[in-house]
C-alpha cells in the first residue's frame, strides 16, 4: 500500500475509454508482474467507471487487471454493448414510439435511442463484485467510487465502497453515498443521456455521472487522496474555427454537448485545484489547518490526437443499422461531430485507441514515474 493516498480518476467517454487501457498498459511496465495496483483509491465515471471497477476487482495484481481489460477492449463488438442489428433497432425504436404515446402513469420505463441490455450481460459476465470487498479487507484497495447523476434531485451522487472509517458526505448539489456496488450502479453511471436509458436505484432514477458533475475532483479528495492521476478523454480538435454560413447541424451541436458533458467541468476543476495549490504555497504550513485545505498533486494524461478523426477512419466498422440510424440524424463519415467516437465499440477502433494511449503514456513516462514516486 502507498504511504499516502494516491487516486486514479477515469473520466467518461463511451468507446473512447479504450484509450485509458493503453495508458494503464504503459504504467504496468514500471512494476513487477505480481505487484498490486499503485492507486489505493479508484474513481470512475461512465465508461471510466467500468474500467475502474474492473481494476478494483484485481487490485492485488495490477498486471492481471490491465491485461484482462485490454483483452476485452481488443475483442469488443458493438453488439456486446447495445443491440445493433436491423430488426432489434427497429423493434426498439418502435417500442419507444409506442411509449411516447402513453401517459406517464402507464409508462414507467425510461426511453432511449439505443437498447444497452447486452452491456448488462457483459458486466455480469466479466466483473465479480465480491472481489472488491476482499481487496478492501486485505488492504489492496482503500476505496472505489462511481459517479452518477440523479434525475430526481439534479445532483451528482458518488456511490462508493470503502472501509468503515469512510463516511458519507454532502455538499452543494453533490454527495457521496456508501453502498455495495453492483452492475446496476455501473449501468447508471454509463447511461449517456437520451442514448441509453436511465437506471432506477431504490426510488430514484440515475444517469451518466458526467451530466451533473460540477466538481469531478471532489470525490477522490473526499476519499482522502493527496495525489490524483487523471486519464482524461478530451482530445485536440483539428477543425479550425471558422465563420458558419449556415446554422450548425443537429449532429454537430450534439457532439459539442457530449464533449462539454465529459470534459469541460474537469478542466474547470483542474484550474480551481491549481489556484488553491498556488494560494496554499503563500500560507505558512502552521496556519493552513483552519483553512481546511490541503495541497493536492495532480497529473493529467489526455490523447495527443483527435479521437473523432480516428473514429472516421473506422466508420465503416460500425454496424449497418447504426450507420443508417445516424444518417437519419444527419451524421455521416464526414460530419464534423464527435458522436461516432463515443458509440463506435468495434475492436479496430478501440484497438487503435489502446495503441495511442500506450504511446502517449510512454512519451510521458518520466513524469509518470515522478508522480508515482518511482526512482
Amino acid at each position: 500500500m502507498p504511504q499516502e493516498n494516491c487516486a486514479l480518476m477515469l473520466g467518461g467517454g463511451g468507446a473512447r475509454a479504450a484509450y485509458q487501457v493503453g495508458v494503464l498498459k504503459a504504467i504496468i511496465q514500471l512494476y513487477p508482474r505480481n505487484h498490486g495496483i499503485p492507486f489505493n483509491i479508484i474513481c470512475g465515471t461512465s465508461a471510466g467507471a467500468i474500467n475502474g471497477t474492473s481494476l478494483a476487482t484485481h487490485a492485488s495484481c495490477f498486471h492481471l487487471g490491465v491485461k484482462k481489460l485490454e483483452w476485452v477492449w481488443r475483442h469488443l463488438h458493438t453488439s456486446r454493448i447495445y443491440r445493433a442489428s436491423i430488426p432489434s433497432v427497429l423493434q426498439h425504436l418502435g417500442a419507444m414510439l409506442l411509449k411516447g404515446m402513453q401517459t406517464d402513469l402507464a409508462n414507467t420505463d425510461a426511453g432511449s435511442l439505443l437498447d444497452n441490455a447486452p452491456l448488462r450481460a457483459l458486466l455480469n459476465e466479466l466483473i465479480n463484485f465480491e472481489r472488491i470487498d476482499r481487496n478492501i479487507q486485505n488492504g489492496h484497495l482503500t476505496a472505489i467510487s462511481l459517479d452518477t447523476s440523479c434525475y430526481n434531485t439534479s445532483q451528482s451522487v458518488s456511490f462508493f465502497q470503502a472501509g468503515s472509517e469512510m463516511e458519507n458526505w454532502q455538499r452543494a448539489r453533490r454527495s457521496g453515498v456508501r453502498t455495495r456496488l453492483n452492475t446496476e450502479h455501473l449501468m447508471a453511471s454509463a447511461a449517456i443521456p437520451m442514448v441509453f436509458p436511465s437506471i432506477r436505484l431504490g426510488k430514484r432514477y440515475y444517469g451518466d455521472g458526467s451530466v451533473h458533475q460540477l466538481s469531478p475532483l471532489s470525490c477522490p479528495i473526499h476519499l482522502g487522496a493527496s495525489r490524483i492521476m487523471v486519464i482524461n478523454l478530451e482530445s485536440p480538435h483539428q477543425q479550425q474555427a471558422k465563420d458558419l454560413e449556415y446554422h450548425p447541424k443537429t449532429a454537430t451541436i450534439a457532439g459539442h454537448l457530449l464533449d462539454t458533458i465529459f470534459s469541460d467541468t474537469l478542466n474547470s476543476d483542474m484550474e480551481r485545484l491549481n489556484r488553491i495549490n498556488s494560494t496554499l504555497e503563500l500560507v505558512p504550513p502552521g496556519s493552513r489547518q483552519p483553512l481546511n485545505l490541503r495541497h493536492i498533486e495532480a497529473l493529467v494524461i489526455k490523447p495527443s490526437e483527435d479521437l473523432s478523426e480516428i473514429a472516421k477512419r473506422y466508420y465503416t466498422e460500425m454496424p449497418y443499422a447504426i450507420r443508417r440510424l445516424l444518417a437519419l440524424m444527419g451524421i455521416s463519415r464526414q460530419s464534423d461531430t464527435s458522436i461516432v467516437s463515443y458509440l463506435l465499440f468495434e475492436k479496430a477502433y478501440t484497438g487503435a485507441l489502446i495503441d495511442l494511449g500506450y504511446q502517449d503514456a510512454m512519451a510521458q513516462l518520466p513524469r509518470i514515474k515522478t508522480f508515482l514516486r518511482l526512482a
